[in-house]
């Protein structure tokens, strides 16, 4: 008996013609290798192939939506109030969640009737390291308990609610820290973008949780092998470039390695850290996503999973 899947699979030619030709033209190669991560391979084809069919059916999936809010507060005989669509990506380290966040953010901006649309990355409420240092937690940083989940959760209520210019910290991968004193300004964008390993991620006890207030959720997808060599060839570009910056939070501890220590270096964090994570708190949650994107070796996506209505 085959077993049921809450899934409809698409192989990437089969997604591919879900384009509709109205979908607006895909990016330049310049601007494109301006979205591209440290180390991924996102090619034009695979924007046309991939990401253009995506954009399609999130533009659906905002109409509709604003179409339901609609209907709602009209029959609840309340003025409507303009709320952002949000969508949630989640996945694990190394698993190329911001180059998909950009893109999308680009690609979506590029339609008429949503040009706004904003990103956010949760990074910015892991709690400082002082504090992190504090609770004696620096090497579970990553984990649900690094996360300042009641601010996050505070944010996400204020965008879902229509509230103007909600404010995001922003984190610095340089300093490896929040920046004092600096914030986003979110001010009620067409679409909000939230990126990040933790927003699929579900709180024992919690009545809410952050995946609670997404439209629409991604889950970045990829044998965990593959994710684990990804990782170490950022860490191996890292060492020669950021690292060598004598302001990274870094610098002192892996700047000076050779290439062999770094990778020795990479593999214990991902196996210490990395890996625990993605196997006790991010995996998890690859079944709530509605949208699964399948990476291989290559860092191309060549299976879609879409969550059946």
């Amino acid at each position: 008996m085959k077993r049921y899947s809450p899934y409809i699979e698409f192989d990437r030619k089969d997604w591919a013609s879900l384009r509709d030709h109205h979908t607006p033209l895909p990016l330049t190669e310049s601007e494109l290798e301006q979205l591209r991560g440290l180390n991924e391979h996102v090619s034009l084809q695979e924007v046309e192939e991939v990401y253009l069919p995506l954009t399609h059916l999130i533009h659906l999936y905002v109409g509709a939506s604003q179409q339901l809010h609609q209907l709602t507060t009209t029959f609840l005989k309340k003025k409507a109030r303009k709320t952002p669509f949000i969508i949630g990506i989640a996945g694990s380290v190394a698993v190329g969640k911001s180059t998909t966040a950009r893109l999308l953010q680009t690609l979506l901006s590029r339609w008429d009737t949503h040009r706004r649309v904003d990103l956010v990355t949760t990074d910015g409420f892991l709690y400082p390291k002082a504090v992190l240092e504090e609770k004696g937690i620096m090497n579970r940083k990553g984990f649900p308990e690094s996360y300042d989940i009641k601010r996050l959760m505070e944010f996400m209520g204020d965008i879902k609610s229509g509230k103007p210019n909600v404010r995001a910290p922003k984190y610095s991968h340089l300093t490896y820290d929040r920046i004092p004193d600096e914030e986003s300004i979110i001010n009620n964008p067409d679409i909000l973008i939230v990126e990040g390993i933790n927003v699929l991620q579900v709180k024992k006890q919690s009545p809410l949780f952050v995946s609670d207030f997404f439209d629409f959720s991604i889950y970045m997808d990829a044998d965990e092998t593959n994710i684990a060599r990804w990782y170490v060839e950022r860490f191996q570009l890292l060492r020669q470039t950021v690292f060598q910056n004598p302001d990274s939070y870094f610098h002192s501890r892996f700047g000076h390695l050779t290439a062999e220590e770094a990778e020795e270096a990479a593999q214990h964090t991902w196996k210490t850290i990395n890996a625990k994570n993605l196997h006790e708190n991010i995996l998890p949650t690859k079944g709530r996503a509605q949208l699964i994107l399948r990476k291989e070796a290559d860092h191309s996506i060549q299976n879609i999973f879409l969550r059946k209505l």
